[in-house]
């Protein structure tokens, strides 16, 4: 993966990040997100990357919305069973 790809894959994993923050609406971006992480990770590896720090902001705004998410779902679950 070169340096420009990186980049971009950063600011879209940020973007996605953004978005994946929200519960519920945002898995799908959230979800893509990670997963623009894990490939900048993965091809990437260790070299600098100019944006390391949206990528980073970026998987965790979609990490909290997927938690925020799981925990809705369990809160609903648990309120329809009881």
């Amino acid at each position: 993966m070169d340096r420009i790809t990186a980049i971009r894959k950063s600011l879209t994993g940020f973007v996605c990040g953004i978005f994946g923050f929200l519960p519920v609406i945002g898995l799908i971006p959230a979800l893509y997100a990670v997963a623009c992480w894990r490939s900048v990770r993965r091809h990437y590896g260790e070299q600098w990357n100019p944006a390391q720090a949206y990528l980073r902001g970026g998987v965790l705004l979609a990490s909290f919305g997927l938690l925020s998410s799981a925990l809705l779902f369990m809160v609903i679950l648990f309120a329809l069973a009881g």
